[in-house]
């Protein structure tokens, strides 16, 4: 019964990771045990081990007397996961080793990317940013590298939900997916890595810039 249910748990937080990855839970939103344990069908019991499994992922929190809530980041937590993409990420496409790769999935994500900014879906093209770097990281045919990125991504769109203006921070980002992209279609694995190395120190001097405008700004105190 125990590894039974553990298994369920494990499950049941891959489920509410990807949601927050995909946007559907904003930080600080209250998590529901009835709710979602309805929604999902499973136990209390269960539900709260999955909680705890994302909760060490640093996804949620637990606060006494007041239940489960995602996690609010701060400055040192964004500076924090574009680190670990960096190193992650572009030792992924170092190691490619020699073409032709299987970038169908990563062309996949720059059309979903495309799609959504013709429809000024801006959620979505963060949505399809998200799915680009997963794929990224696939192509090392790595199922803990994948596992850790999960993390790091659901994470990385936790910073997104505050920022006051998603399409100046996320449309830059379609052309220079499409870059990336062209540089593996066309064995060139060196400029890839370039390319996605001042992309991500970018990302990181971008957000970091809207983040502090949206989190850290003092308030006036008569307000």
């Amino acid at each position: 019964m125990l590894l039974g249910r553990t298994s369920t748990a494990e499950r049941v937080a891959d489920i509410l990771r990807d949601r927050i990855a995909e946007g559907y839970f904003p930080p600080g939103t209250r998590l529901s045990e009835e709710a979602i344990g309805g929604a999902l069908g499973v136990s209390r019991n269960t539900l709260r081990e999955a909680f705890r499994l994302l909760t060490h992922e640093r996804l949620l929190v637990h606060e006494l007397n007041r239940g489960v809530f995602v996690r609010v980041l701060d400055a040192e937590d964004v500076a924090d996961i574009h680190r670990t993409r960096r190193l992650v990420e572009c030792a992924v496409v170092r190691g490619l080793g020699q073409p032709p790769y299987a970038l169908d999935a990563l062309a996949a994500a720059v059309a979903m990317g495309d799609t959504a900014a013709r429809a000024e879906d801006w959620k979505g093209v963060s949505t399809a940013n998200i799915h680009f770097h997963r794929e990224l990281v696939a192509l090392a045919g790595s199922a803990r590298t994948d596992e850790l990125m999960r993390g790091v991504l659901a994470e990385l769109r936790l910073a997104f939900h505050v920022v006051d203006d998603p399409r100046t921070l996320h449309e830059p980002y379609l052309a220079r997916n499409r870059e990336i992209l062209d540089a593996l279609r066309a064995g060139e694995r060196t400029a890839a890595e370039r390319l996605l190395a001042r992309y991500l120190d970018d990302s990181l001097t971008r957000l970091s810039a809207a983040y502090a405008r949206a989190v850290d700004t003092p308030r006036d105190p008569s307000e």
